[in-house]
């Protein structure tokens, strides 16, 4: 089931498809079901269902809307200026957690205790994490403010107490396991294996090795341009970055997936820091050269005009990983492995950043440079001449 969609195929082999038709006593939802032959069929029931529940619902002349109203008009007004993974994400947060908890309410009847309720149920009964719960604390304190501004009388400050989230110890590839990835990398290279490489000595991530296309490699300025990237959003949500880029909805062989809840979309990077230029190594040069087809706006990784998912080439990686004996990695090590290593070998930070597409050192400090201990002892050495014995 894709995660905000509540729509799965049955055994008997339709498809079913759930929503919220109305609260019990207690505040639990209860459900309506719609079926289909196809998952468009029984996802649009469901959602012409809902459409009816939300006129139904609408506010009469005099009557003031609910919260389940603040957020839909919230989440309306943003739409344009939201990229569409982020809009997929709030719909969804809005869908499954705001709603269920505040919808039915009148924004003035809402008290602190109960905020701190909905933390703990997130906390607790959902079993999300700090900084998941942290993150929708925040889309619900701007609902707020925004339902301050139009509901037509001062709401009361909310104080949100935000459950405090620890930063877990990033996994980096020590030297040795980096060393291992890379021979076997080298060994009858193709274009997942170079993918592979390129990710780890440029620092790019998943969506963006994806979405590179051979006319983004400027060979005459030994540069890769960072203007796009791939991701999966739920059916409904795709905004084309421009017309030469089509939806790249495709299955792991390339093919059109008829009856996917997602697509595979080419959108714009993460931020317009995102938005970069990364000179090329010199073995990374020679390895464009050997793979460069004759059509310039073939992507890197296929050869074609049809875009690789990223989840195909995630269970590349996983695979030589595991051929090297390497345990708990993902495709985002190899950019904080690529960082520590610029980092260890004397990159200034500002440089790095801008490699990266941050938007600012911190960022690039805190989340991806991981100086090893050798580094802190050679590091804590060089005091050495300014505290003689």
């Amino acid at each position: 089931m894709a995660r905000g969609e509540n729509v799965f195929q049955r055994k008997d082999g339709r498809y079913e498809a759930r929503y919220i038709k109305g609260r019990r006593a207690d505040g639990r939802p209860l459900y309506g079901f719609c079926y289909g032959r196809t998952y468009e069929e029984a996802k649009g029931k469901a959602d012409r269902a809902r459409e009816e529940i939300g006129q139904a619902k609408k506010p009469e002349a005099g009557q003031r809307p609910d919260m389940a109203c603040f957020c839909d008009r919230w989440l309306s007004a943003n739409s344009a200026r939201l990229k569409p993974s982020s809009r997929a994400k709030y719909r969804t947060d809005i869908e499954n957690h705001i709603k269920p908890f505040f919808g039915e309410k009148l924004p003035g009847e809402i008290l602190p205790e109960e905020i701190d309720g909905f933390t703990q149920s997130l906390l607790t009964g959902k079993g999300l994490s700090p900084k998941t719960v942290r993150s929708i604390l925040t889309l619900f304190h701007s609902i707020l403010s925004y339902t301050g501004k139009r509901s037509g009388g001062k709401l009361p400050d909310m104080e949100i107490t935000y459950p405090k989230s620890f930063r877990k110890n990033t996994r980096v590839l020590d030297e040795k396991e980096e060393s291992a990835l890379v021979q076997l990398l080298a060994q009858e290279m193709d274009a997942c294996k170079f993918g592979v490489y390129l990710a780890l000595r440029t620092g790019m991530r998943i969506g963006e090795i994806c979405a590179l296309r051979w006319c983004d490699i400027s060979f005459e300025a030994a540069a890769i341009s960072v203007c796009h990237t791939a991701l999966r959003l739920p059916r409904g949500n795709v905004c084309q970055a421009d017309p030469d880029r089509p939806s790249a909805a495709a299955g792991d062989d390339g093919g059109v997936l008829a009856l996917s809840r997602t697509e595979l979309v080419i959108g714009t990077p993460k931020s317009e820091s995102s938005l970069r230029l990364i000179p090329l190594m010199p073995d990374i040069a020679t390895l464009c050269e050997r793979f460069r087809p004759e059509e310039p706006k073939a992507f890197l990784l296929t050869g074609t005009d049809r875009c690789m998912d990223p989840r195909k080439l995630q269970r590349h990686l996983k695979k030589y990983l595991e051929e090297c004996g390497i345990p708990e990695a993902h495709f985002h090590t190899l950019r904080h492995t690529f960082a520590t290593r610029c980092v260890e070998a004397g990159f200034d930070v500002k440089t790095l950043s801008e490699i990266l597409g941050h938007s600012n050192i911190g960022i690039t400090m805190n989340l991806y440079v991981h100086p090893n201990l050798d580094l802190k002892r050679e590091n804590m050495n060089r005091l050495k001449s300014l505290f003689p014995l």
